[in-house]
Protein backbone atom coordinates (compact mmCIF):
# COMPACT_ATOMS: atom_id res chain seq x y z
CA UNK A 1 0.00 0.00 0.00
CA UNK A 2 1.40 3.16 -1.15
CA UNK A 3 0.33 6.45 1.19
CA UNK A 4 1.04 10.24 0.09
CA UNK A 5 0.41 12.69 3.13
CA UNK A 6 0.23 15.55 0.96
CA UNK A 7 -0.96 17.96 3.06
CA UNK A 8 -2.15 19.14 6.60
CA UNK A 9 -4.87 21.49 7.14
CA UNK A 10 -5.13 23.91 10.43
CA UNK A 11 -7.61 25.63 11.69
CA UNK A 12 -7.10 29.05 11.65
CA UNK A 13 -8.52 32.10 13.75
CA UNK A 14 -7.42 35.29 10.93
CA UNK A 15 -6.46 34.24 7.17
CA UNK A 16 -4.44 37.41 6.58
CA UNK A 17 -2.48 37.35 9.76
CA UNK A 18 -2.20 33.51 9.04
CA UNK A 19 -1.04 34.38 5.57
CA UNK A 20 1.68 36.68 6.95
CA UNK A 21 3.58 34.11 8.94
CA UNK A 22 3.02 31.25 5.79
CA UNK A 23 3.83 33.54 3.11
CA UNK A 24 6.03 36.39 4.62
CA UNK A 25 7.89 34.47 7.60
CA UNK A 26 8.30 30.84 5.27
CA UNK A 27 8.75 31.88 2.15
CA UNK A 28 5.31 29.67 0.73
CA UNK A 29 3.09 30.82 -1.87
CA UNK A 30 -0.77 30.67 -2.08
CA UNK A 31 -1.53 27.67 -4.23
CA UNK A 32 -5.13 27.63 -3.90
CA UNK A 33 -7.55 30.33 -2.51
CA UNK A 34 -11.34 29.59 -2.27
CA UNK A 35 -14.47 29.76 -0.04
CA UNK A 36 -16.16 26.32 0.64
CA UNK A 37 -19.82 25.82 2.21
CA UNK A 38 -19.60 23.06 4.02
CA UNK A 39 -22.03 19.56 3.41
CA UNK A 40 -21.97 18.55 6.96
CA UNK A 41 -20.84 14.68 6.39
CA UNK A 42 -17.35 15.00 6.40
CA UNK A 43 -14.97 17.23 8.59
CA UNK A 44 -15.67 16.69 12.69
CA UNK A 45 -16.29 20.58 13.29
CA UNK A 46 -19.09 23.05 12.28
CA UNK A 47 -22.36 21.92 10.97
CA UNK A 48 -23.71 22.18 6.84
CA UNK A 49 -24.36 25.26 5.80
CA UNK A 50 -21.30 26.62 6.87
CA UNK A 51 -19.08 28.84 4.90
CA UNK A 52 -14.95 28.20 5.50
CA UNK A 53 -12.48 29.76 3.53
CA UNK A 54 -9.58 27.49 2.94
CA UNK A 55 -6.42 28.56 1.18
CA UNK A 56 -3.47 26.17 0.59
CA UNK A 57 0.08 27.33 0.11
CA UNK A 58 2.95 25.12 -0.86
CA UNK A 59 6.58 24.94 -0.67
CA UNK A 60 9.25 23.52 -3.29
CA UNK A 61 7.36 20.33 -4.50
CA UNK A 62 3.55 20.76 -6.00
CA UNK A 63 2.22 17.78 -4.92
CA UNK A 64 3.80 17.02 -1.05
CA UNK A 65 3.84 19.10 1.78
CA UNK A 66 1.35 21.78 1.14
CA UNK A 67 -0.73 23.27 4.22
CA UNK A 68 -4.46 24.02 4.43
CA UNK A 69 -5.43 27.17 6.81
CA UNK A 70 -8.93 26.83 6.82
CA UNK A 71 -11.18 29.84 8.48
CA UNK A 72 -14.81 29.77 8.99
CA UNK A 73 -16.20 32.63 7.69
CA UNK A 74 -20.64 32.01 8.38
CA UNK A 75 -20.72 31.50 11.51
CA UNK A 76 -17.17 32.22 12.65
CA UNK A 77 -16.18 29.06 15.37
CA UNK A 78 -15.27 30.24 18.99
CA UNK A 79 -11.64 29.67 19.17
CA UNK A 80 -9.78 28.55 21.89
CA UNK A 81 -7.04 30.27 23.63
CA UNK A 82 -3.82 30.72 21.59
CA UNK A 83 -1.28 27.97 22.99
CA UNK A 84 2.12 28.60 23.57
CA UNK A 85 3.42 25.53 24.15
CA UNK A 86 3.44 21.82 22.41
CA UNK A 87 0.96 19.25 24.47
CA UNK A 88 -0.68 15.98 23.01
CA UNK A 89 -2.72 16.84 20.31
CA UNK A 90 -0.11 19.58 18.72
CA UNK A 91 1.34 19.11 15.75
CA UNK A 92 5.38 19.94 15.96
CA UNK A 93 6.27 21.34 12.07
CA UNK A 94 9.97 20.68 10.96
CA UNK A 95 10.75 23.21 8.20
CA UNK A 96 14.08 23.37 5.99
CA UNK A 97 14.45 26.86 5.64
CA UNK A 98 17.97 28.49 3.01
CA UNK A 99 18.25 30.64 5.61
CA UNK A 100 17.49 30.09 9.23
CA UNK A 101 18.10 33.82 10.20
CA UNK A 102 15.93 35.31 7.78
CA UNK A 103 12.96 33.57 8.80
CA UNK A 104 14.07 34.85 12.78
CA UNK A 105 14.41 38.42 11.60
CA UNK A 106 11.42 38.43 9.53
CA UNK A 107 9.47 36.28 12.37
CA UNK A 108 10.57 39.38 14.89
CA UNK A 109 9.69 41.97 12.69
CA UNK A 110 5.93 41.07 12.57
CA UNK A 111 5.95 40.09 15.99
CA UNK A 112 5.93 36.57 15.71
CA UNK A 113 6.14 34.30 18.87
CA UNK A 114 9.47 33.11 19.06
CA UNK A 115 10.27 29.73 21.26
CA UNK A 116 13.99 29.66 20.77
CA UNK A 117 15.92 32.39 19.22
CA UNK A 118 18.69 31.70 16.63
CA UNK A 119 21.06 28.56 17.63
CA UNK A 120 22.73 25.61 16.53
CA UNK A 121 23.18 22.40 16.99
CA UNK A 122 23.66 19.08 16.01
CA UNK A 123 21.29 15.64 15.76
CA UNK A 124 22.18 11.86 14.88
CA UNK A 125 21.13 11.52 11.44
CA UNK A 126 19.08 8.33 10.04
CA UNK A 127 22.78 7.23 8.35
CA UNK A 128 24.34 7.26 11.52
CA UNK A 129 26.30 10.49 11.48
CA UNK A 130 25.80 13.54 12.56
CA UNK A 131 23.46 16.46 11.38
CA UNK A 132 24.42 19.98 11.81
CA UNK A 133 21.74 22.62 12.13
CA UNK A 134 21.11 26.21 12.49
CA UNK A 135 17.51 26.63 13.91
CA UNK A 136 14.68 29.06 14.85
CA UNK A 137 11.60 27.44 16.82
CA UNK A 138 8.41 30.11 16.23
CA UNK A 139 4.60 29.63 16.38
CA UNK A 140 2.20 30.46 13.99
CA UNK A 141 -0.53 32.99 14.92
CA UNK A 142 -2.85 29.82 16.09
CA UNK A 143 -0.10 28.17 18.31
CA UNK A 144 1.20 25.81 15.55
CA UNK A 145 5.13 25.80 16.42
CA UNK A 146 7.43 25.13 13.71
CA UNK A 147 11.10 24.03 14.19
CA UNK A 148 12.93 25.89 11.22
CA UNK A 149 16.49 24.10 10.22
CA UNK A 150 19.05 24.92 7.60
CA UNK A 151 21.48 22.41 7.55
CA UNK A 152 24.80 23.43 7.85
CA UNK A 153 26.58 20.33 6.35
Amino acid sequence: MTTIVKRTTLMVRDMEKSLKFYRDILGMEIYYDDQITLEGNLLPAGKKGDVTRLVMVKCEDPVIGMIGLLQWIDPPLEAPEVPSTVTYGNPIFVAAVDNAEDVYIRAQKIGCVIRAPLCEGQYPGADGGIVKVRSVGLFDPDGHFFECNQRLN
